[in-house]
């Protein structure tokens, strides 16, 4: 019993800090939420280049993709988890410090690489926490990303609140701040790292099979049960060296795996492209859009942050119970219901620029000399108003003044935006989000998982990159209405498709899944 209890207290230990990988993920992910306004301002980005500074870091994530596995079987997880600390460090210092827009891209694109910390950190939870306890360790490092996400709102809206009242902190700085305090964690991650062991499974593939019975012995389980665990693993690491990472990925594109692979395409997809990177990375753009004050904006992306932690535990505790399926069907139902309320709030706004509306602007410490020649014009769009600003403000002037006159000429029924908004992170987050996963790890055999799995984050990756690339685009030449729109279209069809092709896989085992998915491969 004692050592039951002792086993279990070290996974969860040496799982904690393995998933604080996704703590550190979801603030990186976030931070930049908060500081682009302010990097735009700074450095007088168009439109793309400020999509560039946020989707420079999914194209990081996909080129490290294609050597963050080879990495770890030539190293080890532990030594590639604390390389990845590392590297967080050093696009953290080369992001607060640079002093150009390519300098800014190459720190966030560094960022991105280290997101590979996502994959490992699942890996090493997978190959060290007991086979019981395994599908709730990994869930955990979903959790970790949106607390993580949720901390980063927190500190965000903290130096907006303080700008102006503490001396070394103002407009010019900001976002070198917001970016910067991810060195603490970093440090912290890096420190907690330095104390965990080497994942068994690795050692013994390298026949360090001493080394892996002391990690054993280390973490409560007696010498009989060691024996039965390293003989396992002997024989599944055995198993898999019958086939080369080439000789997988030609099962994996057989006739037989098509309705699989089509399947993981299907929802890697529908997953990255219905708008949620959107929602993370340009949070207090989103609430401007709807009138409201900067330190407001950043104060409604802490309520989203929590609103993504609640339902991440709701699919946590639903998904055994309720099934995959279900919970996605239904994710996507609400998902098309949020994106529909959003556009409705948005197509029924107008934006007056009275002089009322211009007094207000005043009261921002805005320049509203220019803002005269369209006194009392009315805009039916979000659109035409960003059209008109960008002929009397500068590239630097634009990204700080356009919240602020938003905010004064808008009319709009925000309840329909608001509601729309947290309803689609309530339904991400208990779904397609955390949900997506759990079906990779199952629909795919262990026969070809090393490589399918790496294959499906890629497609998701690249999903993903294509919302925050363009989103900025988006709402300048197509607006909020259309774009939401445009993502609520997305989650419909992906609706129709899942309901069509995705099966049920809760309560079966790998073997039964892979039986009924892809009856001919043994043939």
């Amino acid at each position: 019993m004692k050592d039951t209890h002792t086993q279990s207290t070290k996974a969860i230990k040496y799982s904690l800090i393995a998933a604080f990988g996704g703590f550190v993920f979801g603030l990186d992910a976030a931070n930049i939420s908060g500081a682009l306004r302010y990097v735009s301002s700074q450095f007088e980005l168009t439109s793309l280049q400020t999509g560039n500074v946020v989707g420079c870091a999914i194209v990081g994530v996909i080129i490290a993709l294609f050597f963050t596995g080879t990495l770890c079987q030539k190293f080890g997880r532990k030594k590639v988890l604390i390389g990845i600390a590392l590297t967080y460090s050093l696009s953290t210092v080369i992001s607060s410090f640079a002093v150009s827009y390519p300098m800014l891209v190459v720190g966030r694109f560094i960022g991105g690489v280290a997101f590979a910390s996502i994959t490992v950190s699942a890996m090493y939870i997978g190959e060290i926490a007991p086979a019981n306890k395994r599908g709730k360790f990994v869930s955990v490092n979903q959790l970790l990303i949106t607390l993580g996400s949720l901390f980063a709102f927190v500190v965000n809206y903290f130096f907006v609140k303080n700008m102006g009242s503490m001396e070394w902190l103002n407009e010019a700085n900001i976002w070198r701040y917001m970016l910067g305090f991810e060195i603490v964690p970093n440090i912290i991650w890096f420190s907690l790292l330095m104390t965990i062991p080497e994942s068994p499974r690795w050692l013994m593939s390298k026949k360090r099979d001493e080394e892996a019975r002391d990690v054993f012995k280390g973490m409560g389980i007696n010498n009989a049960d060691t024996e039965v665990v390293l003989n396992d693993i002997k024989a599944t690491i055995q198993e898999d060296s019958k086939s080369s990472a080439l000789e997988q990925l030609k099962v994996l594109f057989s006739k037989p795996m098509r309705f699989v692979v089509l399947l993981a395409v299907c929802y890697a997809v529908v997953q990255g492209a219905t708008g949620m990177n959107a929602v993370l990375f340009y949070a207090p753009t989103v609430f401007e859009q709807i009138g409201m004050s900067v330190e407001n904006s950043f104060l409604q992306t802490i309520v989203l942050g929590g609103v993504s932690v609640l339902f991440t535990l709701v699919a946590i505790f639903f998904v055994e119970k309720l099934g995959r399926r279900t919970l996605t069907i239904t994710g996507l139902l609400l998902i098309a219901v949020a994106h529909i309320s959003i556009w409705h709030g948005f197509e029924n706004a107008t934006y007056s620029l009275n002089s009322e509306a211009i007094s207000k602007v005043a009261e921002q410490k805005v320049d509203i000399t220019k803002l005269h020649v369209f006194e009392n014009k009315i805009y039916s769009t979000d659109v035409a108003l960003k059209a008109d600003l960008a002929t009397i403000y500068s590239k630097k002037e634009l990204p700080v003044v356009t919240g602020a006159i938003i905010n004064a000429s808008i009319n709009i029924s925000p309840a329909y935006v608001l509601f729309g908004l947290f309803a689609f992170l309530a339904a991400f987050n208990m779904s397609i989000g955390p949900i997506m996963w759990v079906i990779f790890s199952e629909i795919f055999s262990s026969r070809v998982r090393s490589v399918a799995l790496p294959f499906a984050a890629l497609v998701q990756s690249i999903s993903s990159w294509s919302i925050q690339q363009f989103f900025p685009w988006q709402l300048e030449n197509m607006g909020a209405a259309n774009t939401f729109l445009y993502y609520g279209g997305v989650a419909v069809v992906g609706c129709i498709v899942m309901a069509f092709i995705l099966p049920e896989t809760k309560g079966k085992s790998i073997e039964a899944i892979e039986r009924d998915l892809v009856p001919g491969l043994n043939k």
